[in-house]
């Protein structure tokens, strides 16, 4: 937590108690939740925040570098509090998204600056499967 307010300080940003709020749970959480589910979980601790609210702090939270968005294909984005660089699996049978442990593609970027004349600067990726629960 104590690397938020730096990082908003150096981008002259506010950070508001909503910010912190959708940060914390991030933190504090690996299930890679929607924005909804988010809103849904700390409504109750914060009634008047809507979920408009929710959807601003999480931009501005990617924007900042603090989180990540992930896209695994399922017409919605999901949050990952973890912000370095990692790969994730998605269940096909009930959609859980983990992260990998122990799987590192740090190279990957330079293998595929070798195969064009791009300049490689970041990769997502995503595995698909089935989870234990779901096999």
């Amino acid at each position: 937590m104590d690397i938020i307010a730096p990082i908003f300080k150096e981008k002259k940003l506010k950070l508001t108690p909503q910010r912190l709020a959708v940060y914390n749970y991030l933190l504090n959480t690996t299930s890679h939740p929607s924005a909804d589910i988010i809103y849904t979980d700390i409504h109750i601790q914060y009634p008047t925040m809507s979920l408009a609210t929710v959807y601003k702090a999480l931009k501005t939270l990617v924007d900042v570098g603090l989180i990540q968005e992930i896209n695994v294909g399922e017409g919605n984005f999901r949050y990952d509090g973890n912000s370095l660089s990692h790969p994730h699996v998605q269940c096909l049978g009930c959609g859980k998204v983990d992260d990998f442990k122990d799987l590192s593609l740090d190279n990957l970027n330079s293998s595929a600056d070798e195969h064009t004349d791009y300049k490689i600067i970041s990769n997502k990726v995503y595995f698909y499967g089935y989870c234990p629960d779901c096999q």
